[in-house]
């Protein structure tokens, strides 16, 4: 981690009080709300106040939108070499300053009513945005330490969705206004690039990760480099192509709003407008929970909660919006509500988009904590293109479908099951997020988990985390308090138990066996454990050899010191709480797993773990001694 350890702050809203978050998100807050007052007011004008021949209204949201993401395909390879290269902070103020000139010519076009002139400013304000990219995600990391990173994003992403709710209601209304509509939008665009000028000057110094990088100004040889930059750790490429995902899936929606509201609901523009407001609102909830479910973690387990809610939502929505009619003159927004199976349809889209913010606030924080620091800048750029490309592709795939003869319910339904089929095939290539997900079920819906000294699990390095054995889950409570992955030794018998032994593969464990029972596993686990501490990774053992079968804590073996002979690395020692007697444990004469619910739901497990011990203050018997000292804690 980039970020140096801050004071615990009760919750992340409590970041808006601090100079390292609060003058970034204000900033980001302002453009982002300036983009679309711009674009939509620019977007009303075209339609129905200033009519030219080569624009026509039908093809004005399409071509607007279309040069605002073009830049996206253009320049965010270079935007992102330019945001390692150069101190964050210098390049934030070097964008609002473009955003003045930018909107001080547009403010002329919208006085004059030169769409020439206003189209290339919504290039040039893609441009802005996709200057702005990169820093803006490369700098949280920079400023928040593992366990506000999610929160920090969570506060972000809700912004975003906020600024764009309230930019497009503002570029409705002022561009509405009779005869000073056009320059009330051009003060308004003006003023919010001029404030957001002034939030970035309180912006803290970011300094350059990679000061030495040589530009390359090919769009396109970088864009391959970066991709590849990206692909060289799977779990962040992959989170790269999730996240692309859930733009592919919010643009279907997003787009169809106007006409699901007019040829489906049979509203009026009211009600396409609060449709709208429902799916901002629900990615901010949705965004804002992350930190509260992930207990202030980067929790990827998070992320298959948010996939199977984006399909059911997607689904039900098709059913709750068949067969909805409307009187002939259509529904206003009062007329609308007033009627109790349109709450159906709201709260699907509330739900789904709340679940689109659960989806895409972990990802965007693993990326940030395992992207190399040094080319962090240049892999969001990558996100960037690949999810101007997704979301192009996911206007090319709505309209095919609606030209196929696809209602807009029905493109819903194949976008959601398109959903359950992406969500699949990603977590099946990279099983940590299925595994976070167990594990996440496992510490909230079947236990009560309490982690205490999570803090002296390290974020990055080697090291071994070595756990009192009680019963079948140890390792998933062990994955749910740790902000890693952990690589297990395990017993090779557990590896025959249904369920648990397929996930354990799914997680790599490696499986040992005793010397004199199977030399040729047992000296594999050994290599294999050096393999994992060699290449910076945390790996987690249970130095008692089995599961007890009494609740006492047994004999520490010797083998953890073999591994320290071959790979110096600190200990962090690891206690269970009160997992004896529950279904997981061989209490029931030495068997698990026979009464199910044998202390009911919820009940109450804890993990603390200890101060990390340096590898030549480790034994085995003042290691157990350190575990028990835990337990009685």
């Amino acid at each position: 981690m980039d970020a140096q350890p801050h004071t615990r702050h009760p919750s992340q809203f409590a970041l808006l009080g601090q100079r390292r978050f609060a003058p970034f998100f204000w900033t980001q807050f302002l453009g982002a709300g300036n983009d679309n007052l711009f674009k939509f007011a620019f977007t009303v004008l075209v339609t129905y106040q200033v009519q030219v021949s080569w624009l026509p209204p039908s093809l004005a949201g399409l071509v607007i939108g279309a040069l605002f993401i073009l830049p996206f395909l253009l320049f965010s390879a270079t935007s992102g070499q330019l945001a390692d290269k150069h101190d964050k902070a210098q390049l934030i103020r070097f964008v609002k300053w473009l955003e003045i000139a930018i909107m001080a010519l547009a403010g002329w076009g919208f006085v004059a009513q030169q769409v020439a002139l206003l189209l290339a400013c919504v290039f040039l304000m893609g441009l802005h945005s996709t200057l702005f990219g990169p820093v803006k995600y490369a700098y949280l990391p920079q400023h928040l330490d593992e366990r506000e990173l999610t929160g920090g994003n969570g506060m972000v992403e809700m912004g975003t969705f906020v600024a764009i709710l309230l930019g497009n209601v503002a570029g409705g209304l002022l561009i509405a206004v009779p005869q000073a509509g056009a320059q009330y939008v051009a003060w308004a665009c003006f003023g919010l690039a001029v404030l957001g000028r002034v939030t970035a000057q309180y912006v803290p110094a970011s300094p350059a990760t990679d000061p030495g990088l040589r530009i390359n100004w090919n769009p396109f040889t970088e864009t391959w480099r970066n991709l590849m930059l990206a692909r060289g750790n799977v779990a962040v490429f992959r989170s790269i192509l999730g996240i692309s995902w859930m733009w592919f899936f919010g643009a279907v929606f997003l787009s169809q709003f106007p006409s699901f509201a007019k040829d489906v609901l049979h509203g009026d523009e009211q009600v396409a407008s609060m449709l709208l407001v429902v799916f901002s609102v629900g990615i901010g909830v949705g965004s804002l929970l992350c930190e509260t479910l992930s207990r202030r973690h980067v929790e990827i387990g998070l992320v298959p909660v948010g996939a199977i809610g984006m399909t059911v939502f997607a689904v039900d929505l098709y059913f709750a919006s068949r067969g909805l009619g409307g009187g002939e003159a259509g529904y206003t927004l009062r007329g609308f509500l007033a009627e109790p199976a349109h709450w159906r349809v709201i709260a699907d889209l509330f739900l789904l988009s709340l679940c689109a913010g659960l989806y895409s606030v972990p990802m965007y924080a693993l990326i940030q904590l395992r992207a190399q620091p040094t080319h962090r800048a240049r892999i969001i750029a990558a996100n960037n293109i690949l999810n101007a490309l997704f979301m192009i592709a996911s206007a090319v795939l709505a309209g095919g479908l609606i030209q196929a003869g696809f209602d807009i319910p029905q493109v819903f339904l194949v976008v959601g099951l398109l959903n359950a089929a992406v969500g699949c095939y990603i977590f099946l290539l990279v099983p940590e997020y299925l595994l976070r997900f167990v594990a996440l079920l496992a510490s909230r819906c079947i236990y009560r988990f309490k982690v205490r000294g999570d803090e002296h699990i390290p974020v990055q390095g080697p090291a071994i985390l070595a756990a009192n054995h009680v019963s079948f889950v140890d390792a998933i409570l062990l994955m749910a308090a740790s902000p890693r992955p952990i690589v297990f030794i395990m017993d090779h018998r557990i590896f025959r138990i249904p369920v648990l032994g397929w996930l354990f593969r799914l997680a790599k464990a490696i499986p040992i066996a005793p010397q004199k029972e199977d030399p040729v596993v047992y000296e594999r686990a050994f290599a294999e454990a050096e393999r994992v501490l060699r290449e910076g990774e945390l790996l987690g053992i249970f130095p008692e050899g089995a599961i007890t079968r009494d609740g006492q804590l047994q004999e520490f073996r010797g083998g953890i010191m073999k591994i320290l002979e071959k790979q110096p690395v600190p200990v962090v020692p690891v206690a269970l709480q009160n997992l004896w007697g529950s279904f997981f444990s061989r209490v029931e004469q030495g068997r698990a797993m026979v009464r199910p619910f044998r202390r009911g739901m919820f009940s109450r497990v804890g993990l603390v773990a200890g101060t990390p011990l340096p590898p030549e203050a480790v034994t085995p018997q003042g290691l157990r001694q350190r575990v028990a000292q835990l337990l009685a804690a």
